[in-house]
């Protein structure tokens, strides 16, 4: 069973059990849980998987925070060749690390729509009906 959550503008494939790394946020006082609310997919047993447009109504996942941590550092650096123009630096993105415990919430059902169709005869004119 896995589910496809979107968090800051990310989508990330989650199980029970992983372990990864989300933009840091703030919390209430003493929260050790995280809930993503904004789940695209979920795919449970050997059935076809849920999908959303764009969300699954209802669907979340749940992940306990592990720690906070620094990301892995990313040199910025801006070079003109030949006109000694040269800047570099550094940045290192806060990070919190927390492990996805439940995938769970009510499934999306399809919905079985049907459009009336009206079909527009075209007339063709002659050239008899010109004159």
């Amino acid at each position: 069973m896995y589910a496809i959550v979107e968090d800051s503008g990310t989508q990330i494939k989650v199980q029970s059990g992983d372990v990864i790394d989300v933009d840091r946020r703030e919390l209430a006082d003493g929260a050790k849980t995280i809930t993503f609310e904004r789940v695209l997919a979920i795919k449970d047993g050997d059935g076809p998987a849920t999908l959303g447009t764009p969300y699954i109504d209802g669907a979340t996942v749940t992940a306990d925070i592990v720690e906070e941590r620094l990301g892995d550092k990313i040199d910025v650096i801006k070079f003109k060749r030949r006109k000694g123009y040269k800047r570099k630096r550094g940045h290192r993105q806060m990070l919190l690390r927390v492990k996805v415990g439940e995938l769970g919430g009510k499934k999306k059902t399809a919905k079985k729509t049907t459009k009336k169709t009206t079909k527009k005869t075209a007339t063709k004119k002659t050239e008899s009906d010109a004159e």
